[in-house]
């Protein structure tokens, strides 16, 4: 009996959102995911019971516009477990030791299923640590007393808030994929983002932050002082805090290159086999596997970063070569220079803010990019292969269309061919860009502190979100092209 077999009556009995019997109207979809939203943003600001606020630390800090969840609250492991668990079917299928054919209804299920699984499992995983270490959601004192239970029962009941949440976000995904627009995971990256960069531009100094243009008009009105321009010091002062030019001119530089990469593609030219003049093209992007895959590899670094805060935690012995940790950052060793670079400051010696050698620091820069633009272009082949986006699942999606290549014969092993010509070497290339503009602007710095990756993941996803509304509003003008596209 194959292992298919033994966890069927499982993987087939996990708890599934519906899918929509026939055509969901654009406008009810619209509906579906702005509820959603706000439920999202709902979520992050409740603060489980027995929390002490205020007192955990933040180890998701630097992923945290990634991950999509807020500290301290119900969401607090945000997309993480999905994530993770993305990675590891990927890496299961690409060795092909899972045996399941996409293209088979009972694998679907079973894949689908088996997900599900996964996200439990790492939810708690995730939370655990978290909860009954002590150093990240730390329970309160005072709860335990007044209940009069013992602090490890206020902890489970935080553990259980925790791991709910997380559940929460694997359904609210399910929802925003199957009724709404979109993914619910780039949804919530797109709201995590966006409170950062609107927090950054236009906080104020009463709020406890000041925002971009709240130093520019302390800057300009004599209440901030940056010194001479023409001084070492009052150049730092122009470019980073308070100025703040470099991260505005890199937030500004991010949208534009991104959006550009967007409309780069190649046009394959398509007809249709029965409808005399009916003409389209297929686009072949840039960016062909979106900027999805970068999500999995940050998501990597951040499990490996969270492991290594486990060791430090529950291991005195820890020998020095795996990692030194100074308040609860690795300052050497191999999860020093595993951590990605996440700001300027932790790059560049010569501000004297950077506690490491120069040659450190080259050498952590050097894995992150190599990590970053060798696991981009690795990561987007997988994305491209199991999303049904590869040579021969297009060449497929285009024969049941109805749809041909002028000049080639109606046949999907013809289409596949032409299609091999583009798509594996713009995946590639697409992934490998996508790597290194997250780590040259992580390195530059961005408004409101959000990370390079999260800054790219939240530009592209809207850009996209853009694109399917507006398929969305097309299909609904025009029925007739739902039933030729297969969307009904």
């Amino acid at each position: 009996m194959s292992w298919k077999d033994a966890a069927e009556p499982v993987l087939t009995r996990m708890p599934t959102v519906q899918r929509p019997e026939g055509h969901v109207p654009f406008k009810r979809k619209l509906a579906w995911t702005a509820g959603i939203l706000m439920v999202y943003f709902f979520l992050t600001n409740i603060n489980p019971f027995g929390l002490a606020v205020g007192q955990s630390s933040d180890f998701f800090g630097q992923f945290r516009s990634i991950l999509a969840g807020q500290q301290g609250s119900l969401l607090q492991v945000g997309i993480g477990p999905i994530v993770t668990a993305s990675i590891v079917l990927q890496l299961l299928g690409g060795a092909n030791l899972l045996g399941l054919d996409t293209n088979d209804p009972r694998d679907q299920v079973l894949y689908q299923g088996l997900q599900k699984l996964l996200v439990f499992i790492v939810t708690a995983l995730t939370a655990a640590p978290m909860v009954f270490g002590g150093g990240f959601l730390p329970a309160d004192q005072n709860v335990a007393a007044a209940l009069g239970v013992s602090l490890f029962a206020v902890q489970s009941i935080i553990f259980a808030q925790v791991f709910v949440g997380g559940v929460l976000v694997l359904f609210m995904d399910e929802i925003v994929s199957k009724w709404g627009v979109g993914s619910g995971v780039g949804l919530f990256i797109i709201a995590s983002v966006s409170q950062q960069i609107v927090g950054g531009f236009f906080s104020w100094s009463a709020l406890g932050q000041t925002g971009f243009f709240a130093s520019w008009y302390g800057i300009i009105f004599g209440s901030l002082e940056i010194g001479s321009v023409f001084t070492s010091q009052g150049l730092q002062n122009l470019l980073f805090s308070p100025g703040n030019l470099l991260a505005a001119f890199t937030t500004f530089f991010i949208f534009v290159v991104v959006v550009y990469a967007e409309s780069v593609r190649v046009e394959i030219p398509l007809s249709h086999a029965r409808v005399k003049g009916a003409r389209g093209r297929f686009p072949v992007k840039l960016i062909y596997a979106s900027v999805l895959p970068m999500i999995l590899v940050r998501a990597l670094q951040a499990n490996i970063q969270f492991f290594g805060q486990i060791l430090n935690r529950t291991w005195a012995g820890m020998p020095s070569w795996l990692g030194v940790y100074n308040q609860g950052q690795p300052v050497s060793g191999f999860f020093y220079y595993v951590n990605p670079i996440q700001q300027p400051t932790q790059w560049m010696w010569f501000l004297g803010e950077a506690a490491a050698d120069p040659w450190m620091i080259a050498i952590r820069v050097t894995i992150d990019l190599t990590v970053m633009v060798v696991g981009g272009a690795i990561f987007a082949i997988f994305w491209v292969e199991t999303t049904d986006m590869g040579p021969e699942a297009t060449a497929k999606q285009i024969q049941n269309s109805g749809m041909q290549i002028p000049g080639f014969r109606q046949n999907p092993q013809v289409v596949e061919k032409v299609m091999e010509r583009y798509i594996p070497q713009v995946t590639v290339i697409g992934g490998a860009l996508v790597g290194f503009l997250a780590v040259m602007a992580n390195m530059l710095g961005t408004v409101g502190g959000v990370s390079g990756t999260g800054l790219l993941l939240a530009v592209s996803i809207t850009y996209k979100l853009y694109e399917e509304i507006a398929e969305e509003q097309l299909m609904e003008m025009h029925p007739m092209m739902r039933q030729m596209f297969g969307s009904e």
